[in-house]
């Protein structure tokens, strides 16, 4: 195995010493030197010049090597998503170093993008199994895909307040006003005297805090009234109305079993009347507590080891607006062989519960439970931090974000108490800059973000010509971006919702006016005017947008450079604009009037604009490319550059209302 390895690591690195030699004739030595020298910056603008210049199909090797050293750039210049997007095209181009998958794994996951990260360390290691960096990187990756459901995204805190030196726990905040937490003790402060024979601890009561005037919760208290006894009282409920209590309630003597039992109590002149059981079909020698009622005050779930569920405990539901107490078992995708217990119904498509039953960290998870609408309940573990390897239990929620549950997480005594939770919103941006297609910025665009929840939002671009949103997970946006005397342009994506910070790029490139546009890549032979086929695919591109603008028209436009005579150049470029119209008109059968031509011969050269400055570094922004300008240059190289520059087809849009009227 380890000779196959060498004579695979000697096969790579010959292919890579030909691609470099035959890279000569594009001259890689002055972006191999400013790499060397750390000059990242001036040695991606070179490599990029290299990358860009490299178009033939024969020259394909060579890009790829291009690619991946503009990528090795983008790294030390710390680009994580510029530097993914070169190695992306080194792939693409066949790169042949396995190295490449591990600097796209270590980029990604810089970008945090850990599930591709993940994918392209597997990659790696299945060529070199025993690469240190490799195993490093993937550990990390998978730490935190495998808590990627809330470690960083939830706020964790014991409740001091609520700490009574023993065990505190299902919470329960009163849904009419959210200003009442109710809890389970068994502090020494509780009713009686009596103490559990399984715990040494006293009966649990019930307790509760109430909010004072500034929101904050004070200290707690027991329960007014007939609730609390020398029995083990605990886990209420309330329904929406306020007026009826649902408690838990182990009553036992010395010559019975423990029993578990629900007692409903009535609000009576602001006091809770003396609790009574609740009379369901159920034979007195099986358990039934827990209670939950539903927001709407017509189910109350519960959990019981009666007969007929699925094994240990399971979760239950009555009908409290019909008579008889009908018995109905949640079924088998939330019930399992094990035990669940401790419902809290949002609705009646969303309960929470704990399980030792479904796939979890250890002890007692936190579950969610979504129906559809086929009547199928999802289950999901709430994940790291809000379960451990104890025993979770017991959640409230005070609004959508927070809440509190119940844990025995890391307390040596094996003591419940009451966590408080706190789910922090992702920042999740949308951002792109709007620029004409000459990189030239829009100083009057605005741009209108519409998404599938309602959200509207519209703002004008920065000075820079930049603009940016915050926006919400899970929602699908469209985007319209438009300026004075420019095509609007449009695009549409969805942010994930994956409880996770994001950043999403949109830009923008449109189109102006009664402005010449630059179309790239329009080839022919020399003192021809019929097109080379490599030319065809950015025509193809404009007959998209001709179809997307039905009530454009459009001249095309060609130009020559310096050399030869104004009579022949004229007829030249004349016949070469006419050329890109014809294809336009009878390969994607668009209207002939609504596309003209134009031969302007050498009589017009171009003004270097940012784009063509950012490709030509050599050439200002804002030159002139004149037949005096050139003949002026004392190299060649750019004499040859600046005549391809101006040997250019465009188009410029000449109206917007064809056949509109």
């Amino acid at each position: 195995m380890e000779r196959i390895t060498q004579r695979i690591k000697l096969i790579v690195a010959l292919s890579i010493m030909i691609m470099l030699w035959s890279c000569s004739s594009v001259n890689f030595k002055k972006a191999d030197q400013k790499y060397q020298q750390g000059e990242y910056f001036e040695a991606q603008k070179e490599y990029r010049k290299i990358y860009d210049k490299l178009k033939k199909k024969d020259q394909r090797s060579q890009r790829a090597v291009a690619a991946y050293q503009l990528g090795l750039c983008y790294v030390k210049l710390n680009q994580p998503s510029r530097a993914s997007l070169s190695f992306t095209n080194a792939l693409r181009m066949g790169y042949p170093d396995s190295i490449l998958l591990l600097q796209m794994a270590e980029t990604l996951q810089k970008e945090g993008k850990y599930k591709d990260a993940r994918s392209f360390y597997e990659r790696f290691l299945n060529f070199d199994p025993g690469n240190k960096r490799a195993s490093i990187g993937l550990e990390g990756v998978n730490r935190v895909l495998a808590n990627e459901n809330g470690r960083d995204r939830v706020k964790i805190q014991r409740n001091t307040l609520l700490l009574s030196g023993r065990s505190d726990y299902s919470p329960f905040i009163d849904p009419n006003g959210g200003d009442i937490l109710y809890f389970t003790s068994t502090s020494e402060k509780s009713e009686g005297d009596v103490k559990s024979s399984v715990t040494g601890m006293k009966n649990g009561d019930i307790w509760f805090s109430k909010k004072d005037e500034m929101g904050n919760w004070t200290r707690p208290q027991p329960v007014d009234g007939q609730l609390n006894s020398d029995q083990d009282e605990g886990i209420v409920t309330i329904t929406p109305d306020g007026n009826r209590m649902y408690l838990t309630r182990a009553s036992s003597s010395s010559s019975n079993d423990t029993r578990i039992e629900i007692l409903q109590s009535r609000r009576v002149d602001a006091q809770w009347s003396t609790p009574e059981k609740l009379e369901l079909d159920i034979d007195s020698v099986y358990d039934y507590g827990h209670p939950s009622a539903s927001c709407d005050g017509k189910y109350l779930y519960f959990s019981s080891n009666i007969p007929g569920g699925y094994g240990g405990y399971d979760l239950w539901r009555i009908n409290l607006k019909e008579d008889g107490n009908y018995l109905e078992n949640l079924g088998p995708d939330i019930n399992s062989s094990r035990n669940e217990m401790f419902p809290s119904a949002v609705n009646d498509s969303l309960i929470y519960f704990s399980s030792d039953g479904h796939p979890g960290f250890g002890g007692l998870d936190l579950f969610r439970a979504r129906l559809d609408r086929n009547g199928k309940w999802s289950i999901e573990n709430m994940g790291i931090p809000i379960n451990s390897e104890a025993d979770d239990f017991g959640i409230t929620f005070e609004n959508e974000r927070k809440g509190f549950f119940s844990s025995n997480r890391k307390d040596a005594k094996g003591y419940d108490h009451i966590y408080s939770f706190e789910l922090i919103e992702p920042t999740i941006t949308v951002e792109g800059y709007i620029m004409d297609p000459e990189e030239y910025i829009i100083p009057d665009a605005y741009v209108r973000l519409v998404g599938d929840d309602g959200t509207i939002k519209k703002d004008k671009v920065r000075n820079d010509g930049s603009f940016s949103f915050r926006i919400e997970p899970g929602v699908s946006y469209a985007m319209l971006a438009s300026a004075p005397d420019y095509l609007n342009a449009r695009q549409e994506f969805t942010a994930e919702d994956d409880n996770a910070d994001a950043t999403y790029v949109v830009d923008f490139i449109l189109s102006p006016i009664n402005r010449p546009i630059v179309i790239n890549n329009i080839l022919y032979d020399f003192d021809r005017a019929t097109l080379r086929e490599e030319s065809k695919a950015s025509l193809d591109s404009l007959a998209v947008m001709m179809k997307e603008y039905p009530n454009i028209t459009i001249m095309m436009i060609s130009h020559t450079d310096r050399k030869g005579t104004d009579a022949y150049n004229d007829r030249l470029s004349e016949r070469r604009a006419a050329a890109v119209a014809e294809y336009l008109i009878n390969n994607h059968n668009l209207d002939k009037e609504r596309i003209t031509s134009k031969g302007e011969g050498k009589r017009v050269p171009f003004t270097m604009t940012p784009r063509m400055t950012r490709l030509y570094p050599q050439f200002d922004e804002g030159t002139v490319l004149s037949p005096e300008f050139i003949d002026g240059l004392t190299d060649e190289n750019d004499r040859n550059d600046a005549d391809q520059i101006n040997r250019r087809t465009e188009f410029i849009i000449t109206s917007t209302d064809f056949y509109l009227y």
